[in-house]
């Protein structure tokens, strides 16, 4: 047998000790990240309990809504639902249980804050203010705020509000963006807070505010198919006879004054939680999985009354799939 020489056979050994010290390094970055996993409040918290709880919304057509089911749909609830199984794999619980429990705008973020809730995916918008209180994942949606107003109404543009009655509903952005525009441009305008959004419709519709401000994806999907139903726990969203010709009645008008995103929300400084929701949106929009999403949701019939919100995707929202990020726009 031929004996190799002193020389190559030294080399051989470093090389087998240092594929070892890199197996050991790849085990140690691997329990390293499962370590992480456990120590997240969130993760450990869905590990003791077996159940993961997420927010959902009744009537926020087409993101998150009840249509008459024993679950809620919509674009962004699927999304969710994207993000729970990889914390299923990741948690190796395949029975792991999901618990949708109903939020609104004024209680969804303090629900996240107390645990209550660990995962809240629906229209919330990204701002840096609320990064006081929750985090959020790489957003899910861009879009434009915009108006609703009845037809042949004096408002065109949002310099058009200026001593006029406005309505948004309670703890949206759009909410905190009127007040600061009151005292930064002094507009006096009279800010009426509604509860849900079809409340605010009804407020335009009647006469009490002339305008309603709100994220122009909402105003669209409620002029396309008449949802006007409150977000009353348990009862699913229903097409109002009343409202079949809102786009008639109605009209959104307005440049859009700023641009802003949702994204899904979880608890401060969950950094392995962070890391499973941001991963799965950022696969979801590179790989064509959310535009085919969107379309299902905003370009073709959706239940209960297989009507199209014919709602084209936006270049900010394919610019957004291409280059997926977590960073607000105001």
């Amino acid at each position: 047998m031929k004996r190799e020489s002193k020389p190559l056979g030294i080399a051989r050994r470093a090389c087998g000790h240092m594929r070892c010290v890199a197996l050991a390094c790849v085990c140690a970055f691997a329990g390293a990240a499962h370590a992480d996993e456990l120590e997240s409040p969130t993760l450990r918290k869905i590990r003791d309990t077996g159940t993961i709880v997420i927010g959902v919304r009744e009537a926020t057509v087409p993101f998150s809504y009840m249509a008459g089911g024993e679950h809620a749909t919509g674009y962004s609830y699927e999304i969710a639902q994207r993000i729970v199984d990889n914390v299923r794999e990741a948690l190796k619980l395949p029975g792991l249980r999901v618990r949708e429990l109903v939020v609104t705008p004024q209680n969804r973020i303090t629900l996240v804050q107390n645990g209550t809730v660990d995962l809240e995916c629906s229209t919330t918008t990204h701002t840096r203010e609320r990064e006081n209180d929750v985090a959020f994942s790489n957003s899910i949606f861009e879009y434009g705020v915009r108006m609703l107003v009845k037809r042949g109404s004096p408002v065109k543009d949002f310099g058009d509000l200026a001593g006029r009655t406005v309505v948004t509903t309670a703890g949206t952005s759009e909410e905190r963006l009127l007040r600061r525009w009151n005292m930064e441009r002094a507009m006096n305008m009279r800010i009426v807070v509604a509860k849900t959004h079809g409340d605010s419709v009804e407020a335009v519709r009647s006469g009490r505010a002339i305008a309603f401000v709100m994220d122009e994806p909402l105003l669209h999907a409620s002029l396309a198919t008449g949802y006007m139903a409150g977000e009353t726990p348990g009862a699913p969203v229903a097409q109002s006879a009343r409202n079949l010709n809102d786009a008639h009645v109605f009209a959104i008008v307005g440049t859009p004054v700023r641009s802003e995103v949702y994204g899904c929300i979880f608890r401060r400084g969950d950094t392995a939680f962070k890391r499973i929701a941001d991963d799965t949106i950022a696969k979801m929009e590179r790989s064509g999985e959310a535009l085919a999403l969107y379309r299902r949701w905003f370009e073709s019939p959706i239940p209960p009354a297989g009507v199209n919100l014919d709602y084209p995707v936006s270049e900010p929202m394919k610019a957004l799939f291409a280059n997926p990020n977590d960073q607000p726009l105001d």
